[in-house]
């Protein structure tokens, strides 16, 4: 069975298409970036080079392993990803963040030494006025910094992406003298920053186009776009710089970073993958968000898409009932598609009926038969329905055997 004549889709009904033949590629940020949020826990080597793994397996082509010159910690993690990433022959690429100044630069080209293999360095100075005023800075002293640090990381070796901070809310002739100066002291990647989060999708293609138009031209340089999620708006502004044809968006496991966090990794590859735009195998994706939330100490919600316990889970009497129907037509697509936009089953998953106050009979008879009981038994149904119109939440199973057993 397919969508056929079955869903009518008003994304598309007005001839929209999404990109997806986009060359457009994933970075993930869980490992720097993400770290940042203050209330998460650093993880142990052994549990970040297990999450880089998964990243690959996903389909995610390069990853963000660390600000090196944070501290002896954060150089040896940095370094022990990289050196995994040559050993194991993996196909993620790598890169570091730093300041524009010697000191960070340095580092990366060490451990891209020590590794053997190329570590592009992500190099980010703030842009915009607001932090120009806080920090005293010059236009001439941005030029100045910018320059310095791209020939110095370039002179060391290291394929340079030039960031600059707080981009979306940046002036114009900002961007093009700072950009203009890093490509043209070597810099191959530019990456524009929604640091706040203050970007909507009509900004982030406006931004993007005026990058595109007037500062890269027609050069070979990329363009990456890095956003942050404090207006709700992280995971569409990436689907909005993704459809103004920037080359890599950055994301993280589960949203995790600075302040309410970046935009989610795991909720990008979905939509990604339901509009047709990755084609990597995304079985993974369950064990990528469980594996992040425990290493880092934040507890996935229980409502959080696709991977949350309640994304596939009804106690509602209407939406059960719709569900078990699809279900006893055999068809487990029709049951995934009558209450869900998400097919649970191609992400591991499957629909799940739980009894409480506002389920029917069908909950009831439904969780009797796929527990061992017959679900003809008219006490047993009356067992259970009674009690769920007496209880405010949820009945677990526990207490529906313990129910059936007095």
């Amino acid at each position: 069975m397919n969508d056929d004549g079955l869903i009518y889709d008003w994304n598309t009904a007005g001839g929209y298409v999404f990109p997806t033949a986009s060359k457009g590629t994933l970075d993930d940020e869980t490992l720097r970036d993400g770290l940042q949020n203050p209330s998460v826990r650093n993880p142990s080597i052994a549990e970040k080079i297990e999450i880089l793994h998964l990243m690959e397996a996903l389909g995610i082509e390069s990853a963000n392993i660390g600000l090196p010159a944070a501290g002896p910690r954060a150089y040896a993690d940095a370094e022990a990803l990289a050196i995994e990433i040559a050993n194991a022959r993996m196909k993620i690429r790598p890169n570091c963040a730093a300041r524009t100044v010697e000191d960070d630069i340095r580092p990366i080209a060490k451990i891209s030494q020590r590794a053997g293999i190329a570590v592009e360095a992500g190099m980010f100075l703030g842009s915009s006025p607001v932090r120009r005023l806080v920090e005293g800075w010059s236009a001439d002293f941005l030029l100045r910094t910018t320059e310095n640090a791209v020939r110095f990381g370039v002179g060391q070796g290291l394929p340079v992406m030039y960031v600059t901070e707080d981009t979306t809310r940046a002036r114009p002739e900002t961007l093009k003298a700072l950009y203009g100066a890093a490509i043209n002291c070597g810099a191959t990647r530019i990456c524009l920053a929604d640091t706040v989060g203050h970007a909507t999708p009509d900004g982030v293609k406006a931004l993007v186009k005026f990058v595109k138009q007037e500062i890269v031209k027609k050069q070979d340089v990329k363009i990456d776009w890095h956003g942050h999620r404090d207006r709700g708006m992280g995971l569409i502004n990436c689907l909005a710089a993704i459809e103004a044809g920037v080359d890599r968006v950055h994301a993280t496991a589960l949203g995790v970073g600075e302040r309410v966090g970046n935009a989610e990794m795991d909720l990008l590859i979905v939509n990604l993958k339901l509009l047709g735009a990755h084609q990597g195998d995304i079985r993974k994706l369950p064990e990528y968000c469980r594996l992040v939330a425990d290493a880092v100490g934040v507890p996935i919600p229980v409502n959080y898409p696709v991977v949350g316990t309640d994304a596939f889970r009804t106690g509602t009497g209407v939406h059960a009932a719709a569900i078990i129907k699809a279900k006893k037509k055999g068809h487990n697509w029709l049951a995934d598609r009558v209450y869900s936009s998400v097919p649970a089953e191609e992400f591991g998953f499957e629909q799940r009926i739980e009894i409480s106050p506002v389920s029917g009979l069908s909950n009831v008879k439904y969780w009797l038969e796929h527990h061992g009981y017959d679900p003809n038994d008219d006490a047993a149904c009356r067992t259970l329905f009674e009690a769920a119109k007496r209880t405010d939440r949820v009945l677990s199973d526990a207490e529906c055997h313990r129910l059936l057993d007095t």
